[in-house]
């Protein structure tokens, strides 16, 4: 049973000490509202952009080396990442070295340099990673997903932007500019997870994470668009082709047990090696080496999404079953030895999921700047172990017949449209 205590700092960023006694580590984990789809258009690729930037040193610490090895002699390990919804870093570090650890992430992360020769240099690191990105089919589906389910919304754009953009439009100025419209501490949180014994008193705390200004709260994000079902391809002479089926449930994501009922519905569907999808895709009819489905909720709209990697030669078939899999459930609904299966499976998996500090520092991230709602991790699990089968029936009644569709392969929208 983990402590929880929850204050708000004097620049009004929220403050969450979890306490687990049980673990020798601590995650200090910093994350705003300002993921990729709070960009304007040709700000797209920023927020992600930003996140690199970020690690290039602050004023205590001022440089890259700075950083990496100031993480080094505390035993620490640095991360980020930049989804649609937010941008978030952390450090994970031995409990007896928090106060270190919290000082040089707030130092880099609340008070960058943003170098210009930094940021020239940045540029051709990001180019490549979108560059490989592009040479992965998976991940090209991924993107083409989004498109295909949000056009162009925010949130059909990729997170890592156009390469234009990177190369030649986003200047110093800009970037600031960025940070100081998106990255409002009233919009953000920090969290703390793990073994709390020598983390900083409150007022040590306040000091640190004061480093991030005070700032005016951001405007408020564009709404998900109405669905809007489209069908995208990209052509490629392959054996191999990336499928992407996007739903969108009718479930209010604003209630935790609608959110938790979707999970379990995804994890019978396919989101083990027992679900529905796994069993018949790939086991019996041997359409796909990799398949499976996942619930995934932004901030104001849920998404359910299909996923197979297969031969081409057997996309079409595969294509076509698991529109009829997903139609049978809402149909005839799920059994309940299966909704008994994937209650237990989901929950166990969270569980143990939650075994690692930072695993908690980014679900709690999501839960309170997302959705406002508490960030115990038992209440998760709990909710997850509450769900009825009533409730993942009516989650199977509110996917609707009509999805979006994106595909790699030697395909075309023609072929997949009469399939």
């Amino acid at each position: 049973m983990p402590t929880i205590e929850q204050t708000t700092l004097s620049n009004q960023l929220p403050l969450y000490r979890i306490g687990l006694d049980s673990t020798r580590a601590v995650t200090i984990l910093v994350a705003f509202d300002a993921g990729a789809r709070s960009e304007r258009p040709d700000e797209n690729g920023m927020a992600h952009f930003l996140e690199h930037l970020v690690f290039k040193g602050g004023e205590k610490y001022p440089t890259y080396r700075d950083v990496n090895e100031a993480a080094e002699r505390i035993g620490a390990v640095l991360n980020a990442y930049t989804s649609h919804d937010l941008v978030a870093f952390h450090i994970t570090a031995r409990a007896e070295r928090a106060g270190e650890a919290a000082d040089l992430l707030t130092d880099f992360v609340g008070r960058p340099r943003i170098e210009p020769a930094e940021l020239d240099r940045e540029r051709g690191v990001v180019v490549q990673e979108i560059a490989r990105t592009n040479d992965q089919p998976a991940m090209v589906a991924e993107n083409l997903i989004d498109e295909a389910a949000f056009g162009e919304h925010p949130l059909g754009r990729p997170v890592l932007g156009p390469v234009e953009h990177i190369r030649d439009s986003f200047t110093r100025e800009a970037m600031i500019a960025f940070r100081s419209r998106r990255w409002a501490p009233e919009r953000g949180g920090a969290f703390v997870v793990g073994n709390l014994k020598s983390f900083p008193a409150d007022g040590a705390v306040d000091e640190l994470f004061s480093r991030f200004p005070a700032r005016p709260r951001p405007e408020a994000y564009e709404p998900a668009p109405p669905a809007q079902p489209r069908m995208l391809v990209q052509e490629r002479d392959s054996n191999q082709s990336h499928l992407r089926m996007s739903y969108r449930p009718e479930v209010d994501i604003s209630d935790p047990r609608q959110r938790a009922a979707l999970t379990i519905y995804s994890t019978l569907l396919g989101g083990s090696m027992g679900s529905r999808l796994f069993d018949e895709i790939r086991e019996q009819r041997g359409l796909a080496y990799s398949v499976h489905a996942v619930a995934h909720a932004y901030a104001d709209v849920p998404v359910l999404q299909l996923s197979a990697g297969l031969d081409s030669g057997k996309c079409l078939e595969a294509y076509r079953r698991m529109r009829e899999i997903v139609t049978e459930l809402r149909d005839s609904g799920p059994t309940e030895a299966e909704v008994e299966r994937a209650r237990a499976y989901a929950a166990g998996a969270r569980a143990i999921g939650f075994e690692n500090t930072g695993a908690i520092a980014r679900h709690a991230a999501q839960q309170t700047i997302l959705f406002g709602e508490t960030v115990d991790p038992d209440r998760t699990i709990e909710l997850l172990d509450e769900v009825t089968y009533a409730e993942v029936r009516a989650v199977a009644d509110a996917v609707p017949d009509r999805l979006s569709v994106a595909c790699v392969g030697p395909h075309t929208i023609e072929e997949l449209a009469a399939a």
